[in-house]
């Protein structure tokens, strides 16, 4: 039988979702399960992130070994982030919550519309 500190979501577990599910993970992820990219490929294909939330993304990603960074020798040096096989094993759980969101978006928005009328009234 489940107790209500079976359902509780521990710290660490908590942290590493924090980590690894937040809006720039996400699109670094996405990103990098097509292909190997330089810093700089990654942040023109997410035009909306900052350089520092960018880095700072990608340093969460590889402490956490989802990702790797390659220095490349290059003239000048370059840095290349590729997925690990870790990185890739998050692929289905996200797939699984990207088609539940898409799912119950008409609901959730529903629920949020309601939501927000029954809040003004309280303004």
């Amino acid at each position: 039988m489940d107790t209500r500190d079976d359902l509780l979501i521990a710290a660490p577990h908590r942290e590493l979702l924090d980590q690894v599910l937040d809006k720039w993970s996400l699109a670094v992820l996405s990103e990098l399960c097509e292909r190997p990219c330089r810093f700089n490929e990654v942040r023109r294909a997410i035009p909306q992130v900052t350089q520092k939330s960018l880095t700072a993304t990608l340093r969460r990603l590889e402490r956490n070994g989802v990702i790797e960074r390659e220095v490349v020798s290059t003239r000048p040096v370059a840095i290349k982030y590729r997925i690990t096989p870790l990185g890739k094993s998050l692929r289905p759980p996200v797939d699984v919550l990207l088609a539940w969101a898409a799912h119950n978006m008409p609901a959730i928005t529903r629920a949020r519309e309601a939501f927000d009328v029954r809040n003004e009234a309280t303004l």
